[in-house]
């Protein structure tokens, strides 16, 4: 699957810019799973074509987040409970390689990131539980970013994404003060260089966000795309520099 060009003005980074916006919106709980994604809703609030839209849409769906029906129909795509909990199981054996990968060889200024992510996560703490729940993931997707290992960054950062999606379908109330403990734990075990055990901690980590939060349907909303889209259109930040980007046959 290609990946969000950057560093222009072309289409492929008009592609990646309404990417990185559904992706974070997802993620904040703002699109709920089954939202429909209307692709002239779209391109009139980030400035584009019907088929860059499309592209970014097909995108999303490569990557699980966005689901595409009959007549060019888009939805937030929307998990059973059983393709929830593969999803998560697929995770820890993931991440699991990821931390043993990285135990005992994480430079001082890797640490010093990873604690001050946490203390972000903490400062977070008495808002919104999207917020605390995305600054969750960006902290095991800056793990895996660690390991300067493409293919790690890349499918932890998909399936971790996907388990946000099915965090707002099937969650209680979100407990955010176990997940930040268990992180400072893990960076501990990460520095004492131990695999095994940094990867039996990540186990019992990501079983126990599974065990807190695939609990009950979430009840949709119900809002207008352009509303809640406004905030993500404006800031979608640009991609880091890329050594290849993205053709895409059409453009606007």
């Amino acid at each position: 699957m290609a990946r969000d060009g950057g560093g222009g003005s072309g289409p492929s980074d008009k592609v990646g810019q309404i990417c990185r916006a559904l992706r974070r919106a997802i993620i904040e709980q703002a699109l709920e799973p089954g939202e429909k994604l209307p692709e002239d809703a779209l391109g009139e609030r980030f400035g584009v074509s019907r088929t860059i839209a499309r592209h970014a849409l097909g995108q999303l769906a490569a990557e699980g987040l966005v689901e595409l029906r009959r007549n060019r129909i888009a939805v937030v795509a929307t998990p059973s409970w059983q393709e929830a909990r593969d999803t998560f199981d697929i995770r820890i054996e993931l991440e699991r390689l990821v931390v043993r990968q990285l135990a005992g060889r994480l430079s001082k200024s890797q640490v010093a990131t990873l604690r001050a992510h946490v203390d972000a996560e903490d400062a977070a703490r008495s808002g919104p539980d999207a917020v605390s729940i995305r600054l969750a993931t960006e902290f095991h997707i800056l793990l895996a970013t660690m390991t300067e290992s493409p293919i790690l960054i890349r499918y932890v950062s998909e399936i971790a994404y996907r388990c946000c999606l099915t965090l707002s379908l099937f969650s209680r109330p979100h407990s955010s003060e176990c997940g930040i403990n268990e992180h400072r734990l893990l960076i501990d075990a990460l520095e004492a260089g131990n695999a095994e055990a940094v990867a039996s901690l990540m186990h019992h980590h990501l079983d126990s966000v599974a065990e807190r939060a695939l609990v009950a349907h979430a009840k949709p909303r119900g809002r207008d795309i352009m509303v809640i889209l406004a905030p993500y259109a404006e800031t979608a930040p640009a991609a880091p520099p890329s050594g290849r980007k993205r053709r895409l046959d059409a453009a606007e």
